[in-house]
């Protein structure tokens, strides 16, 4: 009987061992199961060394180097019209002529007049000559003289102003003046613009300013032009700061012979301030959460998050300038919800890394 019982428990001593060896090496097997389960795909990319540019960008607006709005000084009717919208007109071209027959009557009237005082003038002195007259009397009569000199040079003036005439060669904007209308002075007639170089007009951040110079190259394009880059010079810089904006206002000359470009029109311009090499990784891999900047690397099997600061910015890559070593693995695709310490498995995927259009872009 006492036989029986001991061939009973060592047969449940055997059992309860097995199932305890169970249970101690079960869980660890299933920790590394669902430890490689839990590992998330990511695809990685080595930092690059290429040239990177500090650039500008900003809005810009186009503006014609001399505009005006071409006005009337007197009233009068019109007689004579050469305004023709988009003509291009030289300097001194009659634009439009005032009906200017009352100015040129007073102007005949003063020239009579000075006729005479000269002619009282040159008796005066013959009669001063032999004592005829004081010396008070000649002066009076010369002075007479000089009056009539500056009316006529007034009348003068009156009778150019009937004649509105092109300050400067440009192209004449759109006008409602007809022949026969009559004008009060200070009447809008139209417009003239310099078209053959263009101003643009933008501003620089503050802290760009010690390495803005004149005779920079700027890149300008324009919602009318798709796909198209107009080129041009840095030639002004503002004597001062701009409080509101803390930019300083800048001034570049696009040479425009085609007459493609209007004033007023909208311009984005891209001012490189200078080359230099840089680290560089693509733009999807940078992560911000507020004032941070970071990127996911991979470390062993793991995740780590690192934290960096960046400098500029190109289509599709950014320059890091703190934080990141040359040798790293930088994630691209799957850091969205990664944290630091997650197991990460890496993964081909071409489609995450950036095509070539920085280097195209860099060498331009």
């Amino acid at each position: 009987m006492w036989k029986q019982w001991l061939v009973a428990l060592v047969l449940i001593a055997g059992v309860a061992g097995g199932a305890l060896i169970y249970q101690n090496r079960a869980p660890a097997q299933d920790g590394v199961d669902d430890q490689q389960a839990s590992a998330r795909p990511v695809s990685v990319v080595a930092p690059q060394r290429k040239q990177v540019r500090d650039e500008v960008r900003a809005v810009a607006t186009l503006r014609a180097p001399d505009s005006v709005e071409v006005t009337t000084e007197v009233s009068g009717r019109v007689v004579e019209l050469n305004l023709q919208p988009g003509q291009r007109v030289e300097r001194g071209d009659l634009l439009v002529r005032l009906d200017d027959r009352q100015a040129r009557a007073d102007l005949q009237v003063i020239e009579a007049q000075l006729a005479d005082a000269r002619r009282q003038l040159d008796r005066a002195q013959r009669l001063r000559s032999n004592n005829s007259i004081s010396q008070s009397q000649v002066d009076e009569i010369r002075t007479e003289v000089d009056v009539a000199l500056a009316q006529r040079q007034a009348a003068r003036v009156r009778l150019d102003n009937h004649r509105i005439e092109a300050p400067f060669a440009g192209v004449v904007g759109l006008s409602d003046i007809s022949v026969g209308a009559y004008l009060q002075s200070g009447t809008s007639l139209a417009t003239l613009d310099t078209t053959d170089r263009m101003e643009l007009r933008f501003s620089v951040p503050e802290r760009f300013i010690g390495q803005v110079k004149t005779g920079q190259t700027v890149l300008a394009q324009s919602p009318a032009f798709p796909g198209e880059t107009f080129e041009g010079k840095l030639v002004e810089l503002d004597s001062r700061i701009s409080e509101l904006s803390r930019a300083l206002p800048v001034r570049a000359l696009i040479d425009n012979r085609d007459g493609r470009l209007r004033p007023g029109q909208f311009m984005s311009a891209s001012l490189t301030l200078q080359k230099r090499e840089g680290l560089v990784i693509p733009e999807q891999a940078l992560m911000i959460r507020g004032d941070e900047k970071y990127v996911f690397v991979v470390d062993g099997e793991q995740a780590r998050r690192v934290s960096v600061s960046t400098d500029a910015r190109m289509p599709g890559w950014v320059e890091i300038a703190e934080g990141l070593s040359a040798d790293a693995e930088v994630v691209v695709t799957g850091q969205d919800r990664l944290s630091s310490g997650n197991p990460v498995r890496i993964v081909d995927n071409e489609q995450a890394i950036p095509d070539n259009r920085f280097d195209q872009s860099a060498e331009s």
